[in-house]
């Protein structure tokens, strides 16, 4: 059976999670570009004032791409050490994993597009449509 529970094997467990997004961030480029939306997504959405139901989808999206990256970064790793040279089927499961990524990133598109879109093109026809 495995260790039993502790409050120091729970920080440390905390502590290597967050190595593990270190990791991820220092070594893969498209987790700053997942940065760099989120935070966007999560400066406009306080913009438009959100409803909590909007925000949960939100979250459910980045959390998504999130989970797909660190995923696909954990396997890309994992590959690499078990065939250090090229083998193809290595080559396939990291192409399956890329499209998990691209999958929960295109999924997330939509859902903030289905989230934001209504509030962007209010805003937009507010623009257009100012009293002189």
């Amino acid at each position: 059976m495995g260790k039993k529970f502790s409050v120091r094997g729970r920080v440390e467990s905390v502590r290597c999670a967050i190595r593990g997004v270190a990791i991820m961030l220092r070594s893969q480029h498209n987790a700053w570009i997942h940065a760099v939306v989120s935070v966007s997504v999560l400066v406009v959405g306080g913009l438009f004032r959100l409803s909590p139901a909007e925000w949960c989808w939100l979250a459910l999206a980045i959390m998504a791409v999130w989970t797909a990256e660190a995923l696909n970064t954990a396997l890309e790793i994992l590959a690499d050490v078990a065939s250090p040279e090229i083998h193809p089927l290595v080559g396939k499961a990291k192409d399956v994993a890329a499209g998990a990524v691209l999958i929960s990133a295109a999924g997330s598109v939509l859902i903030g597009l289905f989230v934001l879109g209504p509030h962007v093109l209010k805003f937009l026809y507010s623009m257009l449509h100012r009293p002189a």
